[in-house]
């Protein structure tokens, strides 16, 4: 048949392994780990959602393979527990009874053990080894490996792939890339040995290539070998691109796949997991270069999440696999829309973190625009017994979402929208390109509505007597917030504009900008206006800014606030005038912020629905309308609201 994007469905053999395409589940953490290190079924679950979803492949992330010197995951494969080698066999099982290949992630974390648990004190309380001794930035000490150690080390990989090929896994992957311990011997900031172990670039990487050598002997030929390594890892004192490629090379011949990674956890986050500031793909060049060295394929990763996008990579030749984590959290079905030329029905990933967020804070496993990630293992929605009048008042997230789930279980949905537009605040993201995703939800979601068979009615109020009129058996409130404006003088000039209407007047912003508010919009705006070439200040009242923004995208955003803008915290805006901004600092002075422009970004308030409360049998209320919150929120409760009624 002829496909949309023919190169990346097209299948491809590594070793004596055929997968049916070149869209692959990189490894993305288990979070239901038992007591004593085996994955739980909601992990088993996770994985199995992938496979279904079309994935090629899909790797479980990632197994410890000593732990006697590293209890980074605590994930561990061993036949001294009963029920872990199970534990692994039933997740293959559930892996490939879906056309998938499983795949096992084998890991060390060297000197960073511990790095994903909640429990800090645990933490604290690790052995870290290292290539050397030394201290941590964190002032952790760290032993160098002796030898012995090292060739233990060596043997259990090769022991702990043997026992992934009897619990059925078909491919394996050496973790060698994001400064965990085999990174940690290539790099030449960690590794200072003076032994065999060190030195040369081949000494540095004898590790990793006793390692190859090992799994390879306890899996034997044709079984697909895959190497995890950074192509760079991006920060001064580290290896280069040109090392990257001299590892490549070693590794050439004697591996199925060479996954090329960038960056090192500890110290490039960002890089390793590029944020919403970065470009897609922006990756994809470390090994578009290491392909040109090798023979062995080579797969790419990091933001990917448009076909064709993809597509272009397979068939420019800069790689043979794309690899996805994220984009695959939000969509586990992507593959097979890209298989079966959906890609308008793809949730796109927007890179906003609160996936990764969640693991260290609780421990759970969590998407913005995904809320049954996670919770793969809840009963299905059932088909309501009866189908309902469901009257969804408001046409942002939240409101789409719950019509889909309503539509979804057989019930007559008509979602009213007061704008001649659907997207709610979501249509004030499409000026600004690192929020483009935000933008795109909208219409996602507008297409979905459309596939099941919502009614939309725009230009629509919904009042008690309009529920009435249509004798709606059930009501959903959704009708979110609205920007506070604060009453300083000035604040109707035509110099303000209200962050949530940039969009409609962003030709209007001129090229110095004072941003009043140091919430996540506000500071978000503040950095696409800066990145656009404007001079840029920031004024927050309060001592920090961005509390809202979660613990991984807020370093993030603080260190491009750093970057681009002036922040100013302990500021109260007092007036607005013609040549700027009026505020007063933490020590009582009056300062006049130059600017042309002032954009007000002070925050959200629910709209009023008093007289919708007993307007019909069933209401729930969802969303900024309660309070306002994130897309996270709004999501989940449209979701589960749809669901309900």
């Amino acid at each position: 048949m002829t496909r949309k994007y023919p190169h990346l469905s097209s299948p491809i053999t590594l070793g004596r392994v055929t997968f049916r395409n070149r869209m692959f589940a990189a490894p993305t953490g288990a979070t239901d780990i038992t007591w004593d290190c085996c994955a739980g079924p909601g992990s088993r679950a996770f994985y199995e959602n992938r496979a279904k979803g079309g994935s090629a492949n899909v790797t479980v992330s990632e197994l410890v393979v000593h732990p006697a010197t590293d209890a980074s995951h605590m994930l561990h494969l061993e036949l001294q527990t009963p029920g872990s080698l199970a534990s692994f066999t039933m997740m293959a099982d559930a892996i490939r009874r879906h056309g998938a290949i499983p795949s096992v992630e084998l890991s060390h974390s060297g000197q960073y053990a511990g790095t994903y648990l909640v429990d800090k004190e645990k933490k604290a309380s690790l052995s870290q080894y290292g290539p050397c001794d030394g201290v941590r930035p964190d002032g952790r000490p760290v032993k160098a490996l002796a030898k012995e150690q090292i060739a233990d080390i060596v043997a259990s990989y090769g022991e702990k792939a043997a026992l992934a090929k009897r619990a059925g896994f078909e491919m394996v992957m050496i973790h060698a890339g994001h400064g965990w311990l085999i990174n940690q011997f290539l790099s030449p900031y960690f590794n200072k040995r003076d032994d065999e172990y060190g030195g040369s670039l081949e000494g540095r990487a004898r590790l990793l290539l006793e390692v190859v050598a090992s799994v390879r002997a306890a899996v034997g030929p044709g079984f697909p070998i895959e190497v995890r390594m950074s192509g760079s890892e991006l920060f001064e004192g580290g290896y280069t691109l040109e090392d990257g490629v001299e590892i490549a090379k070693l590794l050439d011949g004697k591996v199925d796949l060479i996954h090329v990674s960038a960056g090192s956890y500890q110290f490039g986050f960002f890089d390793t997991h590029p944020p919403m500031f970065s470009e897609h793909g922006c990756n994809v060049y470390l090994a578009a270069e290491i392909k040109k060295h090798v023979s062995t394929p080579v797969a790419t990763i990091g933001a990917l999440n448009d076909p064709a996008q993809m597509e272009d990579i397979i068939a420019s030749g800069k790689a043979d696999v794309v690899e996805m984590a994220r984009a695959l959290i939000a969509d586990p079905e992507l593959p097979s829309k890209v298989m079966e030329g959906r890609d308008d029905e793809i949730v796109r990933c927007l890179r906003c973190f609160v996936c990764m967020a969640e693991r260290p804070t609780t421990g759970t496993r969590r998407c913005t625009v995904n809320p049954q990630i996670g919770r793969e293992q809840d009963p299905p929605a059932l088909p309501a017994r009866r189908a309902k009048k469901v009257l969804v008042a408001g046409g942002g997230c939240g409101g789409m979402k719950a019509a889909i789930a309503a539509a979804q279980r057989g019930h007559h949905v008509i979602l009213c929208e007061k704008e001649a537009e659907l997207g709610g605040i979501l249509k004030s993201e499409q000026a600004i390109p690192f929020k483009h995703e935000m933008y795109q939800l909208g219409l996602t979601l507008a297409r979905q509505m459309e596939i099941e068979g919502v009614e939309v009615r725009l230009n629509t109020t919904v009042t008690a007597d309009y529920v009435e009129k249509e004798g709606a058996d059930a009501l959903i409130i959704a009708i979110g917030s609205e920007p506070i404006i604060p009453p300083l003088p000035g604040m109707d000039g035509k110099n303000v504009i209200v962050v949530n209407d940039y969009y409609l007047r962003k030709h209007e912003c001129a090229n110095s900008v004072v941003v009043l508010g140091g919430g996540l919009a506000g500071c978000e705006c503040a950095i696409h206006l800066a990145q656009e070439g404007k001079k840029v200040t920031l004024v927050e009242m309060r001592p920090e800014v961005a509390p809202d923004a979660n613990i991984r995208h807020r370093p993030i955003l603080l260190r491009k606030l750093k970057e681009l803008v002036d922040v100013r915290t302990g500021c109260t805006g007092l007036a607005v005038k013609e040549n700027g901004l009026l505020v007063r600092d933490a020590e009582g002075r009056e300062t006049l912020l130059p600017a042309e422009t002032v954009i007000c970004a002070v925050g959200q308030r629910s709209r009023k629905y008093a007289d919708l409360v007993d307007a019909a049998p069933v209401v729930r209320v969802i969303g900024d309308a309660v309070r306002p919150s994130t897309i996270t929120t709004a999501v989940y409760q449209g979701y589960h609201a749809g669901l309900d009624v």
